[in-house]
């Protein structure tokens, strides 16, 4: 179990990223909403149990299948851009343990979820049953495709690094919604992107920080 000085510790590890790179990200705090979800979700119980002493350092960890949990610092401005509001249907690109799932469903509405991997999409909807996230819907699927049933969205949020911006994704965004992903090679150099989109259907990107993401992986020509 994490302690009340381990959870302060990552939010002040989050709030000196913030300041540190305040003049690229344009802001000098985040959303209160979304720190105060932040320091409410169990980190530790989204990762091994062998890294479960390193969950609350501000840097990503491996989750087991070539994949990671962002660094905290990462999750909450890339929920901080999507500008969250309660009544939001979110969909999220990349379910990996679920953690970043679970900080964006206690922000809004739905939470609808992919994740190409089987067995973490599997582990994470346990997680999501077990500690009662009941505003969560997970499947495994193709992220580069979306998730057309339940769209459009107020927000898209892609939690790996997409070779280029999926036309698919920035057709399920609503109007007035946004779309923040990664955008790069792997191993390369990676934007971390807003693309907002405006009532008339024009969509308009922004480089907001260098990144380094985890690939996202399009299995559409070749599936398992």
């Amino acid at each position: 179990m994490s302690t009340i000085r381990d959870r302060q510790r990552m939010i002040d590890g989050i709030e000196s990223e913030v300041a540190y790179t305040r003049t690229m990200i344009g802001r000098d705090h985040l959303d209160p909403r979304v720190m105060a979800v932040m320091q409410e979700v169990p980190r530790e119980e989204f990762v091994p149990p062998e890294q479960t002493r390193f969950a609350f350092d501000n840097g990503p960890l491996s989750i087991g299948y070539g994949q990671t949990i962002s660094q905290p610092y990462i999750v909450a401005l890339m929920t901080d851009l999507l500008q969250i509001k309660p009544d939001h249907s979110i969909l999220e690109i990349g379910t990996g343990s679920g953690y970043q799932t679970a900080i964006l469903s206690l922000l809004c509405r739905q939470v609808y979820t992919l994740e190409l991997i089987p067995e973490l999409s599997e582990m994470a909807q346990r997680r999501f049953t077990e500690m009662g996230y009941e505003n969560i819907n997970a499947q495994t699927g193709n992220g580069y495709l979306g998730w057309s049933e339940h769209a459009p969205y107020d927000g898209i949020i892609v939690t790996a690094a997409a070779s280029h911006i999926p036309p698919a994704l920035v057709e399920q965004l609503k109007p007035g919604g946004k779309l923040v992903i990664p955008v790069g090679q792997p191993y390369a150099h990676q934007e971390l992107m807003l693309i907002e989109k405006d009532q008339e259907g024009n969509s308009y990107p922004q480089n907001i920080l260098g990144v380094a993401f985890v690939p996202l992986v399009d299995n559409s020509e070749h599936p398992r």
